[in-house]
């Protein structure tokens, strides 16, 4: 048996752009609502993220500039193996007490992450903040620009969808006042067609 289905039916392509009798000004209002939901969640979404991307940039730069390595010694001797939690899914570091000398002078002490198997007395190097307390290294190089590039790219999705999302929300709104119109016409209509099509 052949399908049939959609025979003979074609689509025109912009039918709300071109002048035809069955376009309504509505018709013509939410194609310039949907084109310029588009514009503005695509520009939206690139300031978005160029925004983001500019903010974590200057966090991170921020970050190093606050922070600086020190050089530091081990107290005891570090582990030689990491746990394998820590294997699996780190860097193969172990953490261990350190001492250094804080910007002070004082010597201070406590836990950082190092290479196993290293023996009490190996030098190694810490990052400390102002003050001399131990902070984690500041991203640098590739993981730097990771971080930049995915808030950059999360925000300009964000900001795209919210776009895309008002759009359709007045979108929506058009087609029912839309709705609404065609009823009222067919109300007008109805009983003449009616009488026609009865008699």
């Amino acid at each position: 048996m052949a399908r049939t289905h959609g025979a003979g039916v074609r689509r025109v392509r912009l039918w709300r752009w071109r002048r035809n009798p069955l376009r309504r000004r509505s018709d013509l209002v939410e194609a310039w609502v949907l084109l310029a939901a588009l514009v503005l969640a695509l520009t939206g979404a690139v300031l978005a993220g160029l925004a983001a991307a500019g903010a974590v940039d200057g966090a991170l730069a921020e970050r190093r500039d606050r922070t600086r390595a020190v050089p530091a010694v081990l107290t005891e001797d570090s582990a030689r193996t990491p746990p394998a939690a820590v294997s699996e899914n780190g860097d193969g570091g172990v953490w261990a007490p350190v001492r250094w000398t804080a910007p002070d002078g004082t010597g201070r002490t406590g836990r950082t992450e190092v290479e196993p198997g290293n023996e009490a007395g190996t030098a190694v190097t810490v990052w400390t903040d102002p003050a001399g307390r131990l902070v984690s290294p500041p991203p640098t190089g590739a993981e730097a620009r990771f971080q930049i590039v995915m808030a950059g790219v999360t925000i300009g999705v964000a900001a795209a969808g919210l776009g895309l999302l008002g759009g359709r929300l007045v979108r929506g709104g058009l087609q029912r006042r839309r709705l609404g119109e065609w009823e009222a016409e067919w109300r007008l209509v109805e009983p003449s067609w009616r009488k026609r099509m009865t008699g």
